[in-house]
């Protein structure tokens, strides 16, 4: 049985307590999900924000700064003089200027990327309020990406539910929140990263599936012709990991489809890591999986940084909230 993020942390039992960043720290989903969190020895927290603010949230949910959940604020921390001088040695090639990078760290989401950076945390969450976008696009430029890394992607995890039919099982979904429209070898980088996630994540070896409107050559196209080189690249670079494609869903998930559609696949109907032809599919895959079929979906969660940044929903709950600085948390093991 696969474990849940709050549970596969909890059984890990790392020796250095995580430590998580949240950027809205303000907002009442972040702090019940991060109290939570706190509550569960999951992981101590960072509230980062207008320090009145979260503490009147704080209070409202009955709880109060301690060692475990601290409060930031960017405007007065005393750590804000060195991450500006930090941001301005990252950003000044960029025409970054000593004024605009303390204006740019004494803004949450940048003082909560940076306080990873340097080692005061050990991943950051944020995307309650604020945008992808600005999630992304701050943890790229502060946290960076991972050496071995050519691009940033990220994924879902799907996890079925307990009334699922024989066959259904936890998945990893890639990219159904960054990437728009993935070239070939881009999708390699995709299924590489989503490789690894499996493996961290979900503790079970990848079946990595490549999927399209097609399954081995039923349908010609050029759509189709970059999945299938995509799965060329990708076996090329790496082929130890099992993968196959192109598929349809129904080839790569179900072993009867799998069996008819492409004989003699061992991925064909056992797959567990669907890498998606581009964000449309992916979003739109995602959202049926978890509405229609009942699946509960963690993320978007990013892979391809040098240390742990996550985005949340701004439809987010305050369990997704816990449920993804378990995952950051499980992330920085790795």
């Amino acid at each position: 049985m696969t474990l849940l993020p709050q549970e596969l942390l909890k059984s890990k039992a790392p020796s250095n307590r995580p430590v998580i960043s949240l950027c809205e720290g303000s907002d009442p989903r972040i702090v019940a999900g991060a109290l939570a969190a706190h509550q569960a020895d999951l992981a101590d927290v960072i509230l980062v924000g207008d320090a009145d603010a979260v503490r009147t949230e704080l209070a409202n949910q009955g709880a109060s700064e301690s060692a475990g959940v601290q409060v930031h604020d960017p405007l007065t921390s005393p750590l804000t003089s060195d991450f500006a001088a930090e941001y301005h040695s990252l950003r000044k090639h960029k025409g970054v200027d000593e004024a605009k990078a303390l204006s740019a760290v004494q803004t949450p989401v940048v003082y909560a990327a940076m306080l990873v950076r340097l080692g005061h945390a050990t991943g950051t969450v944020g995307g309650a309020v604020l945008t992808t976008g600005e999630i992304v696009r701050s943890a790229i430029q502060v946290i960076g990406m991972a050496k071995d890394a050519a691009m940033v992607s990220s994924f879902f995890l799907m996890y079925p539910p307990e009334t699922a039919t024989t066959g259904a099982r936890a998945m990893l979904y890639s990219d159904c929140g960054l990437v728009i429209d993935p070239s070939a070898k881009e999708l390699a980088e995709i299924a590489k990263a989503s490789a690894k996630s499996c493996q961290a994540l979900l503790e079970t070896d990848p079946k990595i599936a490549f999927l399209s409107f097609s399954t081995k050559g039923s349908a010609r196209h050029d759509a189709v012709s970059k999945v299938s080189e995509g799965l060329a690249i990708f076996k090329d670079a790496a082929p130890e990991i099992e993968a196959d494609g192109e598929f349809q869903f129904d080839a790569a998930f179900v072993p009867a489809v799998g069996a008819r559609k492409a004989p003699g696949s061992d991925v064909a109907g056992h797959a567990n890591v669907m890498i998606f032809p581009n964000l449309d599919a992916g979003n739109i895959g995602y959202k049926i999986t978890q509405r229609l079929g009942g699946y509960m979906a963690i993320g978007p969660v990013m892979q391809g940084l040098a240390k742990p940044a996550n985005d949340l929903s701004r439809g987010c709950t305050a369990q997704d909230v816990t449920q993804m600085i378990a995952v950051t948390a499980l992330q920085a093991l790795k």
